[in-house]
């Protein structure tokens, strides 16, 4: 979300729900809706009752797009998704030290709270609250919140205990949490409820202390086992040497990176470490989110690219050979390739009966990619067929995958050369090894098979 200045109220752009159906070209955007529909259909049934975990700081609560937000946030909601949204208050504090004429004083990171900075914490993080509330609130007409009310709850579910000292210093009302009342938390969800929590926790002994939005969200994402935590930052999430965006990177990988401290920025530096221990702790999924798009929570889990990075504990590319009941997956990923011309046509009962011969890629479930292998054990060779991907998938490096499994297998079996018979991707397997070869190098079987009218290339490896 856009940074506000420190003492700035909630902006409330106007959020008018657009006609999606223009006069000119609304055929096409008709069609273009429909199929992003049908699309998001999946995401839809798998999230409805799991539990979504949201922190996000003061900055996305007094930013342009907090009203956007919070009409976002209600979708999730109505579409059945257990919704715990944490909010930060950290420009919002620093107003208020401002105000005061007190100075901010940090640690590694983390606010040195005293007793002067406590009440401005308290004053703060109660104007947060209601300012949030109040956004989630509203349903006037002609926005995506008409006709809707969402209950939005809160609690002492969170404990808290001092950070005490720390290299010397004093960290005073600064605290850690102790113990997540999930239960409480959970029978709130249950009733339909969104539940809104600030960083404050109670200690036994009635002591208030000031956490950090991140590391309370990671403890009730924990507590909770949650789907998913979110964390909204200031980039677009984990980015590559080049600058490009890292879709996808499991824990450990994320770990080499924050210790590397390649392309780490404020909020990265908070939340990345919270992030890779909930996915070890249990959380399903962790993501880095963008602050500043709008929609970012949408099309992160309704659209099968993303815009995020998802931080999961194993990687979310998974090869496994392939069973009956992906016959018809299988049939959807190769269709667009056989109506091309650039695999050959399979019906359905051929997938059936050849179906043991396919290795499969899912990217978190869902199957994105195959290759199948015929082997001619007499003659020591094997051919590569029926490779495809799924086009949002075709950088994900899934072809090498692929190829390697395939070469994995036919060693297996003794053979020592893999051969591919190609129309359109001679480049691709010449890239890889592979070296042009007349037809009359098939395996004699496969040459008397050999489609003359196709004109497919020949291109073989020596294992």
């Amino acid at each position: 979300m856009y940074k506000a200045s420190q003492d700035s109220a909630p902006a409330t752009p106007d959020v008018t729900t657009p006609n999606p159906f223009p006069e000119v070209g609304s055929d096409q955007l008709s069609q273009r809706f429909v199929g992003w529909v049908r699309a998001a259909a999946p995401y839809i049934h798998a999230f409805r009752g799991k539990t979504f975990v949201l922190g996000f700081g003061g900055e996305v609560a007094a930013g342009q797009l907090a009203q956007a937000l919070a009409c976002d946030c209600n979708l999730l909601a109505a579409l059945g998704i257990r919704l715990v949204l944490v909010h930060g208050a950290r420009p919002q504090i620093e107003a208020e030290l401002a105000r005061r004429g007190l100075e901010p004083r940090y640690h590694k990171g983390l606010r040195v709270t005293d007793a002067a900075a406590l009440e401005c914490v308290k004053a703060a993080m109660a104007v947060t609250r209601i300012e949030v509330e109040a956004l989630l609130s509203q349903g006037l007409p002609n926005t995506p919140m008409a006709g809707s009310f969402m209950r939005v709850t809160g609690g002492n579910f969170v404990t808290a205990k001092p950070v005490g000292v720390v290299d010397g210093i004093d960290y005073g009302f600064t605290g850690a949490v102790r113990r997540v009342i999930a239960d409480e938390i959970a029978a709130d969800l249950d009733q339909q409820n969104v539940v809104l929590m600030s960083p404050l926790g109670v200690s036994p002994a009635g002591e208030i202390f000031n956490m950090s939005m991140e590391a309370v969200a990671e403890a009730v994402a924990i507590a909770l086992k949650a789907e998913k935590l979110i964390y909204l930052c200031d980039a677009p999430g984990l980015l590559d040497a080049g600058g490009a965006l890292i879709e996808a990177i499991t824990a450990d990988d994320a770990e080499v990176k924050l210790k590397a401290g390649e392309g780490m920025t404020e909020d990265l530096d908070l939340y990345l470490p919270c992030a890779i221990r909930a996915v070890r702790q249990g959380v399903g999924r962790a993501h880095l989110i963008d602050r500043d798009k709008d929609g970012g929570l949408l099309l992160e889990f309704f659209t099968p690219q993303g815009v995020g990075t998802v931080l999961t504990r194993d990687p979310l590319f998974r090869l496994r050979e392939a069973t009956i009941e992906d016959v018809g997956a299988l049939s959807s990923v190769i269709a667009p390739m056989e109506a091309d011309g650039t695999l050959v046509r399979r019906s359905r009962e051929r997938l059936e009966e050849e179906i043991e011969r396919f290795t499969v890629v899912e990217y978190d479930g869902v199957l994105v990619g195959c290759a199948a292998l015929y082997p001619f054990i007499d003659e020591r060779a094997a051919e590569m067929a029926c490779v495809a991907v799924v086009p949002q998938h075709r950088r994900a490096g899934l072809g090498e995958m692929l190829l390697g499994r395939m070469e994995s297998r036919a060693r297996a079996m003794g053979v020592e050369r893999l051969f591919v018979l190609t129309t359109r991707t001679a480049d691709w397997f010449r890239e890889r090894g592979f070296r042009e070869a007349p037809p009359e190098a098939l395996p004699r079987q496969k040459r008397e098979m050999y489609d003359v009218s196709r004109r497919s290339k020949v291109f073989m490896k020596t294992l």
